[in-house]
């Protein structure tokens, strides 16, 4: 859903992502900064609980905006490579594992139903760019879907921060981590009938590989 904004959002980081690039600073060394620093705010905020949801999530925002200025400055700065798209796609998993794996880690003790939506948001979740992958490897376009993963973290991130600031009862939380596990499950099953679809209406495409070895996409 929010992937449609990206146009407009790369036009938003082209100043900045310049403004790095003339400081002779890498894409790669923003995608790791941004990991590291979404992982910190994870790990060093989240266990607190309380208020210190909120400033952990203000805390990872400005991580996450920092690592999608990567992209930005690869393209204007003509750095775009494989080692580059490698680094974003790893790292990403990287990133949302220690949301969403310390989010069901504090709330294993509060509220075991949270914790779960938690769990399987981070558990499906991390089947969406994978099926995009294999589909992508077989020459299937499945760059759609419900759910990609800046609607996760938006979502997610927005019901941690209020909650944390008393703003959403718990229930709100709960409701939001489970309907993005939903949505990640549609969005997975939308790719895998691209796939299936692709296989029905060319049988040709769909013979035996004879043991080829298939190339597998970054996301």
């Amino acid at each position: 859903m929010l992937g449609r904004l990206r146009p407009y959002m790369a036009a938003l980081w082209q100043a900045p992502a310049r403004f790095l690039l003339s400081k002779g600073i890498h894409p790669n060394v923003m995608t790791v900064l941004g990991t590291v620093g979404v992982v910190m705010g994870a790990v060093l905020f989240f266990p607190h609980g309380g208020i210190w949801l909120f400033w952990g999530t203000l805390f990872i925002t400005f991580f996450v905006v920092t690592d999608m200025l990567d992209g930005t400055m690869a393209r204007l700065g003509g750095k775009s490579s494989r080692l580059g798209a490698f680094l974003d796609s790893t790292l990403d998993r990287v990133a949302d594992a220690a949301i969403f794996g310390t989010l069901t880690w504090v709330f294993i003790d509060v509220s075991r139903v949270t914790a779960l939506g938690a769990l399987l948001c981070l558990a499906i979740g991390s089947l969406v760019p994978y099926a995009r992958a294999k589909a992508e490897g077989m020459g299937v376009a499945a760059n759609f879907g419900l759910a990609e993963r800046s609607d996760r973290l938006v979502i997610s991130l927005v019901a941690v921060g209020f909650y944390g600031l008393g703003l959403f009862p718990l229930w709100v939380l709960t409701a939001a981590l489970w309907i993005l596990t939903i949505l990640a499950a549609i969005t997975v099953g939308q790719r895998i009938w691209a796939v299936v679809r692709q296989a029905r209406q060319h049988p040709e495409w769909n013979a035996r590989l004879d043991g080829q070895p298939q190339p597998y996409p970054h996301e």
